[in-house]
């Protein structure tokens, strides 16, 4: 596969995902965090992972861009994006029998790799990206 993200099929931006999923969780889970859930799905929205760091419950949206050709990978968390993250965590929390007092925030991982080396990434952890 090239490195021209333009060039690449459905399936294989999918497979990125993936990885890109997994190295973000493992990027976590090696700052302390433990994985409750992947790829949590509702009508109002996706959370790509869902994480516990003490008594919070974590919110993270992994980003992954081949290149900063179209912004980088932050750029691509909308408004409209982070309202269905918001929607999203409201009914895991409801759905998980969660009150409203659980300390919980809303995390952004940004993954980007070093000159189109998808094995050598840069990894940014934002943290509350809704403040």
């Amino acid at each position: 596969m090239g490195s021209d993200s333009s060039a690449q099929s459905p399936q294989s931006t999918v497979i990125i995902g993936s990885q890109a999923e997994d190295r973000a969780c493992q990027y976590l889970q090696d700052q302390g965090l433990k994985l409750i859930a992947r790829n949590y799905r509702t009508r109002r929205g996706e959370i790509d992972l869902v994480m516990k760091s003490n008594n919070v419950i974590v919110f993270v949206e992994v980003r992954y861009r081949s290149s900063n050709q179209y912004g980088s990978p932050g750029d691509s968390i909308t408004p409209a994006k982070r309202k269905k993250i918001i929607a999203a965590a409201q009914e895991y929390l409801v759905s998980h029998g969660y009150g409203s007092d659980i300390p919980m925030r809303v995390d952004a991982i940004l993954i980007t790799p070093a000159s189109g080396d998808r094995l050598n990434c840069t990894i940014d952890w934002i943290k509350n990206i809704l403040t």
